[in-house]
């Protein structure tokens, strides 16, 4: 298979915001000893070469793949960066991950599930409006994009789930924090589909 040179300009510019805040995240993350975090730098690098095959195949959009790209981001600082001690955590970590946005309610790590498999579900669309050459978002094809961003919040937790078991003294919380993840996940990819359904929806009836 032969693969269109110009699929390829648009993970430039991405490409080396993303490089640039793991290779910052990777000096930070071995500076501290967080084995956790270098684990899950190697695991990000894994998914972004998943994710630029996924790209060759059926050209996500920009939005997708800068979307991805922040996502990332927003993981390196959940984990790495600290917040001040005065600031609500969750735990004995004072990083973004354990921060009460809303304290007993809302985390920065609850928003940022919500996010990121938000784009995962986005992504789902994109590659189901490809393969399947239907550009217009059904209720049945939403429901599967939103099954898969919920499947692939479910392999997160299985990342998870091996950190735990791998080393020692992890920031992954309890079966309750894993249940609320889900729960964020939920959210995000429902309301994900939801989107997708009111936009691509509108730019099909336009064209």
């Amino acid at each position: 298979m032969t693969v269109d040179a110009s699929r390829f300009a648009p993970l430039r510019n991405v490409g080396l915001f993303s490089a640039a805040y793991l290779l910052a995240a990777s000096v930070f993350a071995l500076q501290l000893h967080n084995w956790e975090f270098v684990y899950y730098i190697a695991v990000v690098l894994i998914l972004a070469c998943a994710a630029i095959a996924v790209h060759l195949r059926v050209k996500l959009s920009s939005g997708v793949v800068w979307g991805l790209s922040i996502w990332g981001l927003l993981h390196m600082v959940g984990g790495l960066v600290p917040v001040p001690l005065s600031w609500p955590v969750n735990g004995v970590n004072h990083v973004f991950y354990s921060w009460w946005l809303i304290p007993g309610f809302l985390k920065y790590d609850h928003v940022v599930h919500a996010y990121g498999f938000g784009i995962s579900t986005w992504l789902c669309w994109q590659a189901l409006r490809c393969a399947l050459k239907n550009v217009y978002p059904t209720s049945g094809i939403l429901v599967l994009c939103a099954i898969g961003g919920m499947g692939l919040g479910a392999l997160n937790e299985v990342v998870e789930f091996v950190a735990t078991l791998a080393i020692p003294n992890t920031n992954v919380g309890g079966y309750i924090n894993t249940g609320w993840d889900l729960v964020a996940n939920l959210v995000g990819s429902v309301t994900a589909a939801f989107l997708i359904g009111i936009f691509e929806g509108k730019k099909t009836q336009t064209t």
